[in-house]
């Protein structure tokens, strides 16, 4: 989170969101955000998440964008935590901060289930994980958003460009990698049945698992316009960082993933080729955050200093992200 932020963040904007979304003292508790203040509550007997973010991250426009998209969604039977409403019955509270911006308040409906462990990764659980993004982009060619405002941004708008922002002068040539990718990006097509609003993050820790084995999505706020198969890249881009196989689980993962997203939803074989590159898209996002984030020369947290050894290299070598034969995949779309 950006240290701006936090600077503005006191308990009377806390205080100010309880109690418009009718929230008790003793019904709330604090948790791990990354870009966000988050927070678990009851109200009515129901688990919500409640979620501050700020005006200087991401607009009212763009949060309302958002929740439109996550609960037409949700009314379309995807599994997704849907929005829900503040007291006034809004989906969007605005607090001034004092300086002349906003944290801009938003709850959730709580996933039902909890975070899935590597033992739950079996064949049907990949094929659900599949049939739930195959779903969300068959009904996102459908998808209009509302008349008065609140569209969220294609994945190339100048507000989404973070790479170019925070990475610093020292980091010229993973610049110039990324300035060469955006150039290839650009050319592809964004017909209506390949590119959409997309999850953009739906990585197994934005999901819960329940008993019967029904997956739901969370945290949307990534969401923009973007090419299906650039979600379902980051998908797998997550899935394999951190293993000591990837290729090999890439193997196994994406047969069965594939096979449930057509159940919903089909891509023409051609975006197979387009993998590498979204997988390199993400690395290169990723990297900048981590620059934005942390002290990239003493990393606190574990995962990121993981994922940064030898990245700089990597992306300067232009060493493809996970070695893997894509063109395999074509009989499963």
């Amino acid at each position: 989170m950006e240290q701006r932020i936090r600077e503005r963040y006191n308990d009377t904007i806390l205080q100010e969101a309880m109690r418009r979304f009718g929230i008790r003292p003793d019904d709330i508790a604090l948790l791990d955000g990354f870009e966000s203040f988050m927070y678990a509550f009851l109200r009515q007997g129901a688990d919500y998440v409640l979620r501050i973010g700020h005006s200087f991250r991401r607009s009212r426009a763009m949060i309302q964008g958002e929740v439109d998209w996550l609960n037409y969604l949700a009314a379309g039977r995807a599994s997704v935590a849907g929005a829900a409403l503040s007291q006034q019955g809004n989906l969007v509270e605005a607090i001034d901060d004092g300086l002349g911006e906003q944290f801009l308040t938003t709850a959730f409906v709580k996933a039902p289930g909890r975070p899935p462990r590597r033992a739950d990764w079996t064949p049907e659980m990949m094929a659900t994980y599949g049939q739930l993004l195959g779903r969300m982009h068959a009904l996102s060619q459908w998808y209009e958003p509302p008349a008065g405002g609140g569209r969220r941004p294609h994945w190339d708008d100048a507000e989404m460009l973070e790479v170019e922002r925070v990475l610093p002068e020292t980091e010229g040539a993973a610049l110039a990698r990324y300035r060469d990718l955006m150039a290839h990006l650009r050319t592809l097509p964004r017909d209506s049945v390949s590119y959409g609003l997309v999850h953009q993050d739906a990585h197994a820790g934005n999901f819960f698992l329940d008993e019967s084995g029904r997956i739901t999505l969370f945290d949307f706020d990534d969401c923009m316009y973007s090419w299906y198969a650039n979600d379902i890249a980051i998908v797998l881009f997550y899935a394999v960082t951190g293993l000591e196989e990837p290729a090999a689980f890439a193997v196994t993962f994406m047969p069965h993933f594939l096979r449930g997203y057509r159940r919903e939803n089909r891509l023409h074989p051609d975006w197979l080729a387009e993998m590498p590159y979204f997988l390199k898209l993400r690395e290169i996002e990723l990297y900048a955050v981590i620059h934005r984030s942390y002290d990239v020369d003493n990393i606190s947290n574990a995962w990121a200093a993981a994922f940064m050894e030898g990245r700089k290299q990597r992306i300067v070598e232009g060493v493809p992200y996970l070695s893997f034969d894509f063109d395999s995949l074509a009989a499963y779309l």
